[in-house]
Formats: C-alpha cells, structure tokens, sequence
C-alpha cells in the first residue's frame, strides 16, 4: 500500500496542514503511519475529505460530519438527516432564486421608481418574508 506525504495531501486538496492535523484530532481522518516527523496518509483520505468538503458545503458542521464518518471512511449515514438537510437547501434555493429574479427586475425595470412598478411590488412581496420572532417559552402558570 503507497501512502501520501501530508504535504502531498494539502496540494491535492488545497487544505493547510494545519487543517489536516485538526481534522486528525477531532477523528474525521486518521493518519496511516508517519515517516520521520511528516504524518503518512493511504489514498482513501482524499475520498474522506472530499465528503467532508461536501458535507460542508451543505451546511453541516464538523461536528455532525464527524458522527458520520468513521475511522476508516463514511459509516451508516444517517439518511432522514441528509433528506433533512437536502430539503432545507431546495427550500434555500427557492428563495434565493425569488430574490434574484427580483434584483434582476430592480436593475433592468424601465419604471421611473420601483415603487411605482407593479411587477416590482409584486416580487418584493414573494422575495422578502419577515423572520418569525422568537418568543421565550413562559414555565407553565402553576397554581
């Protein structure tokens, strides 16, 4: 088995080795061996970081990337989470797209005023909700 240098990770990645030490500690990857001081990595790392990259992007912390990974790889991934998550970024991506097609609108619209616009009523309507407030949860009124 051929391993690679951590240096030769970070190139192939383009993480820092600081990365790579830190993700070691907190177990999202282990090193296979060590030659001299440099830590020693089997090719199987650059699968465990690429899905620790995507779990990233899609917005899970290292935390719950790391219930998900184990020592040797991906373990039995918790798939009503990813469903979860997957259904959060589609929700995600619809907004996004509402608030584009409104920028979009405000930049080419021939209207004098947007406030004047019809159209842009309309999707500033559909590309602003206001953000629930949160309310504290009062204790129960004992008497």
């Amino acid at each position: 088995m051929s391993f690679l240098d951590i240096g030769e990770v970070t190139q192939r990645t383009g993480l820092s080795p600081s990365a790579l030490r830190y993700y070691e500690e907190i177990g999202l990857i282990s090193a296979a061996a060590r030659h001299g001081l440099r830590r020693q990595f089997s090719s199987d790392v650059l699968v465990q970081l690429k899905f620790i990259a995507l779990g990233k992007s899609a917005g899970f912390s290292l935390e719950e990337i790391a219930g998900m990974v184990g020592k040797k790889g991906t373990s039995d991934l918790p798939r009503d989470v990813l469903r979860s998550k997957a259904d959060d970024l589609d929700n995600q991506i619809v907004e996004l797209t509402k608030l584009s097609d409104t920028l979009r609108h405000i930049a080419d619209c021939s209207a004098p005023s947007h406030m004047e616009c019809p159209t842009f009523r309309r999707l500033l309507d559909g590309a602003v909700k206001p953000k629930a407030r949160r309310t504290k949860k009062q204790p129960p009124n004992r008497q």
